[in-house]
């Protein structure tokens, strides 16, 4: 049944479809579900994935990220691209670069992809190459010169944390070197498999502040040149980010069995059960779902959201992480120096004051993205 609450609620505007959390990189701070592996055989059909973004268009949606996993490992990805592009969306393929050739690049141009956003690990071989379990380095330079080649703006993405914070100059002088026109330098946020690395991903105060310092420096030798973002971890905010601008505001995930998420994270929440585009039409989804409607607006805010004048910025914060460290999705989200729970925040903020053993005894003890491990907390 509809809530008449939110008749006046606008249709998603950007859609993520992570066509498939099948990945040849095995990340120590992959945000993909902890029991990724379930969706293996359970992968939406190209059909089912051009229909949904079609329900999607027609609601208003415009602008499409297409992700994974890697999406490269999808062989009809440049079909999907392709009907996209003629429904009039703006695309962006976020990839690692595995399995990006000449011929495929150049197929996405003609099928009207907009945008590739690249990943990397680090800037030196060795480390890339180990926090992602692979030997990947070399390729991804070659994909970033493809990049180019066919004429995109080249968008590169590296998460920061502990291990590679310290390497954000060589990792911005890398950048110039490619002519990257944007640099995403998101320290990593904790969810799923970074949640589980927490304890030896989460950089100092100090690695902050000074990483920071690096990035203005840029900022201000390029101006221009390169759009440089700079995003902190949650933990180190007295206030909450807008999840996603609020839940069920603008943002649709469609994750690979089909299952329909306000966020990346969401069907970790026990209390919802979300509607599946295989058995629902996006609209009814989007609109008359409890699910979606759960957390909108803010009627469903607890104190101290319900009285602060800023429940209308953050929203309350995210709910994935107020479940993960509270165990209610409805608490405030404990980065909130409001919320009672705020001390498991500043707690955690103060081990990582603390020095951390050289990286080769930590290394053994980090737990990578792998199907094993998949199949262990599936248990």
């Amino acid at each position: 049944m509809t809530d008449s609450t939110h008749s006046a609620q606008p249709g998603p505007l950007w859609v993520n479809a992570e066509i498939t959390y099948r990945c040849p990189l095995h990340c120590v701070f992959c945000y993909n579900p902890l029991n990724y592996a379930s969706t293996f055989d359970k992968e939406l059909s190209t059909e089912e994935w051009v229909r949904v973004l079609r329900e999607a268009r027609e609601l208003g949606a415009v602008q499409l990220g297409l992700s994974g996993g890697e999406p490269l490992l999808r062989d009809d990805l440049e079909e999907i691209i392709a009907e996209a592009s003629k429904m009039g969306y703006y695309t962006n393929l976020l990839t690692s670069g595995i399995g990006l050739t000449e011929k495929r690049i150049a197929a996405f141009k003609a099928n009207g992809l907009d945008q590739i956003q690249l990943s990397f690990q680090d800037s030196s071989k060795e480390l890339n190459d180990f926090l992602s379990s692979t030997k990947t380095f070399d390729l991804k330079l070659k994909v970033a010169k493809l990049i180019k080649q066919y004429d995109y703006p080249m968008v590169l993405n590296v998460v920061l944390h502990r291990l590679n914070i310290d390497h954000i100059e060589q990792i911005l002088q890398m950048a110039e070197r490619m002519q990257a026109d944007h640099v995403e330098l998101a320290n990593s946020q904790y969810y799923a498999w970074a949640f589980k690395n927490r304890e030896y991903l989460m950089p100092s105060r100090e690695q902050l502040e000074r990483a920071e310092i690096i990035c203005n420096q840029f900022r201000e030798r390029l101006g221009n040149k390169m759009k440089l973002y700079f995003v902190v971890p949650d933990y180190y905010s007295d206030r909450p980010k807008a999840c996603m601008n609020g839940w069920g505001s603008v943002f649709l995930n469609i994750a690979p069995d089909g299952l329909a998420l306000p966020c990346h994270e969401a069907r970790m929440l026990p209390e919802l059960a979300f509607p599946n585009v295989r058995d629902h039409d996006v609209r009814s989804i989007w609109f008359d779902s409890h699910a979606f409607n759960a957390y909108r607006g803010n009627s469903w805010m607890p104190e101290p959201c319900r009285s602060c004048d800023e429940k209308e910025k953050d929203f309350g914060g995210c709910r994935c992480q107020a479940f993960m460290l509270t165990g209610d999705a409805a608490n405030t989200d404990p980065v909130c120096s409001k919320s009672p729970h705020h001390t498991l925040i500043t707690d955690q903020v103060a081990l990582a004051q603390g020095s951390r053993a050289a990286d080769d005894q930590v290394r053994p003890l980090i737990i990578f993205r792998d199907d094993k491990n998949s199949r262990q907390f599936m248990q």
